[in-house]
């Protein structure tokens, strides 16, 4: 017997308790015995449907965090099943309220929009260091370690990783630190950044979503 082997993950978070509802979605099982897939969060406070047309699109009805009614979108099954990621955002707060994909990517992605609420929520003047504490800790470790190498990433490619070698103050013309000049090393309680040439280094925590968060907002990498 061969079943369809389109399958995807979907993703979103629930408004009420804030936790992710993540699921596997085949094309067989929208096209089988019935043609809705219903998330439930185990809160049972929220649900994301996803219907499937007889055009071969899906029509998803995703709740958002930000608005008081859950927003819908229409999306074609290629795109659906195909994509390793596809983010679905709130319309006017412009956050990633649901995500389909390649299960790992999904999972990254639900950990990079959960940082981008809090800061939001801190920029705002909203700040509640029991419920930051209680979100973040919500987050698995490798989510955590996941945007931090995101964010560490994206520090080399701008050029923002300095060190002994090329001290960000030592003259006008000092120069960020070449491509693949450092190690980066995975601890149990961290990210650890090293220059390979001074040996200059950095431990990035990644033991809690709180150090993930503060480490999103930098825009440069120290190392010393």
């Amino acid at each position: 017997m061969i079943l369809d082997a389109k399958q995807t993950t979907v993703a979103y978070r629930c408004p009420n308790c804030g936790s992710s509802v993540l699921s596997a979605v085949g094309l067989f099982s929208l096209t089988g015995s019935a043609d809705m897939v219903k998330l439930k969060c185990t809160c049972g406070k929220s649900e994301m449907t996803v219907v499937y047309g007889k055009d071969g699109k899906l029509r998803l009805t995703v709740p958002c965090l930000a608005c008081a009614k859950p927003h819908s979108f229409t999306v074609s099954s290629q795109v659906f099943f195909s994509k390793d990621l596809f983010v679905l955002p709130c319309p006017y707060t412009d956050l990633n309220i649901a995500a389909t994909g390649e299960i790992n990517q999904v999972k990254a992605e639900m950990a990079r929009s959960e940082l981008e609420l809090l800061d939001l929520l801190e920029k705002s003047g909203i700040r509640d260091p029991e419920r930051l504490r209680a979100e973040a800790q919500a987050l698995p470790d490798p989510q955590i370690a996941e945007i931090v190498m995101f964010v560490i990433r994206d520090l080399d490619a701008e050029g923002k990783i300095y060190c002994k070698c090329n001290p960000e103050s030592a003259s006008p013309d000092a120069s960020p630190a070449e491509e693949g000049s450092y190690d980066v090393e995975m601890r149990d309680d961290g990210i650890l950044v090293r220059c390979t040439k001074c040996g200059a280094s950095r431990l990035i925590p990644t033991d809690s979503g709180l150090s993930a968060h503060a480490f999103l907002n930098a825009d440069a990498l120290h190392l010393e």
